[in-house]
C-alpha cells in the first residue's frame, strides 16, 4: 500500500507538472515560457504620443507574464532625432529598445539589431503590415524593427464649408478659389513649407512627384527630381501657394504643427496630413471645431494618379543593449495584433483617458470594431495605403533630404523652382558621390 501510495503521488505530481508546463507553453503573443528573464529591467525610449501612453499603461501585463520590468522615457518628436543620434554615438546601451522615424533608420542601422532570424524562429511575418509600413522598418534586406506608429495621409476638410471633398488637386484649387469668395476670413488650405530640419515640407510634394511618374533617385543613386515630369510636378505643388493663392498666407512659415493649429482654430478649411490628427481636430481642449464640422477623404489625385507618402516610427532593439533576449520578448508583446486593436478601441487604460486611432496591422485596418470606434478612418487609411511609398532608405537621406527641403522652402517663398531644384541636385550629387552611393 505504501508503494502504491507513493507511485500515485508521483503520478499526480507528474500530471500537475505537465499541466503547469502546458499552461506555461501556452503564453500569449509567443512569449517564452518559464520567465527566463525575470528580474531584468528594460529601458524604452519613445516619442510622446497618446498611442504609446496606452501601451505603457498596459505593460503590467507584460511584467506579469515575463517577470521583466520596463522603464519608459518619453521624448517630444522635435527632440527625438538628436536623442537617437546621441545614443548611437554613445554606444553604451542606455536604452534597450528605441523608437525613431523611419528615415533615420539607415544612418543608424549599424546599431539597430536585425530581427529576421528571431521572427522566423517565433513565426512572425512582416506580411501582417501594409507593404509601405513593412518597408519602412527594413534596410538593405534586413528587418530592423516593427512599425508600431505608422501613418497614411488623408485630406481633412470642413464639411460645413465644403459639401464634397476634393478628388483632385485641381478640385483643391477650384474649391479654394470659391472659398476665398464665400468665406474670405478662412484660408482654403493649410500647407507647411518651412525648412524645419525634419523635412516635413517634402511630405505633400512626394504625392505630386510620384503621381507624375517622377522619383527622388534614379537606379544609379543619382538625383531624379530634375526630370521634366518631376520639375513640372514640383512647380504645381509650389503653385498652390505662389500662383493660385489657395494656401494659408503663413504656409511658408508653417511646420506641420502650425498647419494643424490653423485648421483646429478655424483659420483654414482643408489640410492634407497624417490620420492620427483626426481626434485632435475636434477635441474641445485643443480645437474650436466640433466633430460635425470635420470630415476626411483620401488624398487628391494629380494628373489622374493618386500616390501617397506613408511614414512610420519603428521600435528597434539596440545592438548595444545587454538585454537583447528580454528586449525581444518585449517587442513580441508590444507588437502583437490584439494590442494593436485594443489600443484603438478602448478609451480608458488604467484609469487614464486614451484617444488613439493609430493601428498598423492589416487585420486592424480592416477590423469592423476598430472602424466603428473611429468613424471608419482605418478603412479610408487602408485605401490610401494601397498606393503608398516611403522616403528613400539610404544612409545619406538626412543630408540629401535637407538640401531638398531647403530648396522647397525657398521656392515657396518665391524662388525659381527649376533653378533651386537643379542646384539641390548638384549639391546632392556631390554628397552621394563622396559617400560612394554614386559610383
Amino acid at each position: 500500500m505504501k508503494r502504491r501510495t507513493f507511485l500515485a503521488a508521483i503520478a499526480a505530481a507528474s500530471l500537475a507538472t505537465t499541466a503547469l508546463q502546458a499552461v506555461a507553453a501556452d503564453l500569449p503573443y509567443g512569449l517564452t515560457a518559464g520567465k527566463p528573464y525575470e528580474g531584468t529591467k528594460l529601458n524604452i525610449l519613445s516619442v510622446v504620443t497618446p498611442q504609446f501612453d496606452g501601451l505603457m499603461l498596459r505593460d503590467g501585463e507584460f511584467t506579469e507574464l515575463t517577470g521583466i520590468e520596463t522603464e519608459w522615457t518619453f521624448i517630444p518628436f522635435g527632440s527625438l532625432q538628436e536623442k537617437i543620434n546621441a545614443e548611437g554615438i554613445a554606444a553604451n546601451g542606455t536604452f534597450d529598445v528605441v523608437n525613431y522615424l523611419d528615415s533615420w533608420g539607415p544612418p543608424n542601422s549599424h546599431w539597430l539589431m536585425p530581427i529576421d532570424d528571431l521572427m522566423a524562429r517565433d513565426g512572425i511575418s512582416m506580411d501582417r503590415y501594409p507593404a509601405a509600413f513593412a518597408r519602412s522598418a527594413q534596410f538593405e534586406g534586413k528587418t530592423l524593427g516593427f512599425p508600431l506608429r505608422a501613418h497614411p495621409q488623408l485630406m481633412f476638410y470642413r464639411k460645413d464649408l465644403i459639401p464634397e471633398p476634393p478628388a483632385t488637386w485641381e478640385d483643391v484649387v477650384r474649391i479654394g478659389k470659391e472659398l476665398k469668395e464665400s468665406h474670405p476670413d478662412v484660408a482654403p488650405l493649410a500647407l507647411y513649407f518651412n525648412n524645419d530640419g525634419n523635412r516635413q515640407n517634402l511630405f505633400i510634394w512626394l504625392n505630386f512627384l510620384w503621381a507624375a511618374g517622377g522619383d527622388v533617385f534614379n537606379d544609379d543613386c543619382t538625383p531624379a527630381w530634375t526630370s521634366e515630369e518631376a520639375l513640372k510636378a514640383t512647380e504645381d505643388y509650389i503653385a498652390l501657394h505662389t500662383v493660385h493663392g489657395v494656401t494659408n498666407p503663413n504656409s511658408v512659415a508653417f511646420v506641420e504643427q502650425d498647419a494643424r493649429q490653423s485648421f483646429m482654430q478655424g483659420n483654414s478649411a482643408m489640410i492634407p496630413v497624417w490620420w492620427w490628427a483626426y481626434s485632435g481636430f475636434y477635441n474641445p481642449d485643443s480645437s474650436t471645431l466640433t466633430k460635425d464640422q470635420v470630415a476626411f477623404a483620401g488624398m487628391p489625385s494629380y494628373q489622374g494618379t493618386t500616390k501617397t507618402y506613408a511614414i512610420s516610427m519603428p521600435f528597434s532593439i539596440s545592438d548595444y543593449s545587454q538585454n537583447k533576449d528580454a528586449a525581444w520578448e518585449f517587442m513580441k508583446w508590444l507588437s502583437n495584433p490584439d494590442m494593436d486593436k485594443a489600443n484603438a478601441v478602448e478609451r480608458e487604460v488604467a484609469g487614464k483617458p486614451i484617444v488613439n486611432n493609430v493601428v498598423t496591422h492589416i487585420s486592424s485596418l480592416q477590423d469592423a470594431d476598430v472602424n466603428a470606434a473611429n468613424d471608419g478612418i482605418q478603412a479610408a487609411a487602408w485605401e490610401s495605403l494601397k498606393e503608398s511609398d516611403i522616403m528613400p532608405q539610404i544612409a545619406e537621406w538626412p543630408e540629401v533630404g535637407d538640401l531638398l527641403s531647403a530648396a522647397i522652402a525657398e521656392a515657396a517663398a518665391g524662388g525659381d523652382v527649376r533653378e533651386l531644384m537643379t542646384g539641390a541636385a548638384e549639391q546632392a550629387t556631390r554628397v552621394l558621390r563622396r559617400s560612394g552611393c554614386i559610383q
